[in-house]
């Protein structure tokens, strides 16, 4: 599936089952508490923190694509095309970071 298709198909759900789009802020409030989410799998994952009983059956990948699916919810409604927004993004960080990251002394092991 393209970006694009992605973006069609949050816009056909949201008009056939949402109803309509929530409010920029409150979608804003919901990927604030979707990326919450996905935090707090990573840090008892990956991190120190244990989990607790109530955590043990979340699932990163269906918290990482509800994340996804507000941010193109966000896009939709303030029209960007994340196709073309992605696209000028990967131009930028290859422009400016084409060099910085393999001259990181950090990150040469």
């Amino acid at each position: 599936m393209t970006i694009q298709e992605a973006q069609e198909k949050v816009d056909n759900w949201i008009k056939t089952h949402g109803v309509r789009y929530f409010n920029e802020l409150t979608n804003m409030a919901i990927l604030t508490e979707e990326v919450g989410e996905v935090a707090r799998i990573i840090s008892r994952k990956y991190g120190e923190q244990s989990f607790k009983e109530s955590d043990k059956d979340k699932d990163l990948a269906d918290e990482l694509a509800d994340v996804l699916w507000v941010l193109i919810a966000i896009a939709n409604q303030t029209n960007v095309d994340l196709t073309e927004a992605f696209n000028k993004n990967m131009q930028k960080k290859t422009f400016r970071d084409k060099d910085r990251h393999k001259a990181n002394s950090k990150l040469n092991f």
